[in-house]
């Protein structure tokens, strides 16, 4: 199965590099979500934000919070998928490098979606029921 099956619906959410610590942590909660790619434009991708990265930044920069920016903790080198990467491909990526969060990018790595890891065991889960169901199906048919 490809990644571009699992975009349907899906909204990308973006902030600014010049956001602020606080901004981040807000659109996070608001949004109810772990990441943000951080984007002048909405499709140019400059990196990536997560809830983990304000954890890590926190001890550096506890005495200095308020001038804090995205820029300054954002994730720059940016693992992307493209929509015809198969979930299978996606989830070695997200294992292999430990992360929760991948941009999906057009031909020209212009920014198009974003799937976390919770897109992908969903998706998992979902090709192994079905699997679980044609083979109950197949078991009753023989007996």
């Amino acid at each position: 199965m490809q990644i571009s099956s699992l975009l349907s619906g899906k909204q990308v959410h973006t902030i600014k590099p010049e956001a602020t610590i606080k901004e981040l942590s807000q659109k996070l909660s608001e949004l109810n979500i772990g990441a943000l790619v951080v984007s002048p434009d909405g499709k140019k991708i400059n990196g990536i934000v997560s809830e983990r990265d304000i954890v890590h930044a926190l001890p550096l920069h506890m005495h200095e919070l308020g001038d804090i920016h995205v820029r300054d903790i954002m994730t720059v080198t940016v693992m992307s998928c493209k929509k015809d990467t198969t979930v299978a491909q996606l989830m070695a990526l997200m294992t292999d490098q430990r992360i929760r969060h991948v941009p999906v990018v057009d031909e020209a790595g212009e920014l198009l979606s974003i799937i976390s890891i919770g897109d992908v065991v969903k998706s998992y889960v979902s090709e192994i029921d079905v699997e679980r169901i044609a083979l109950l199906d197949y078991v009753k048919s023989a007996g």
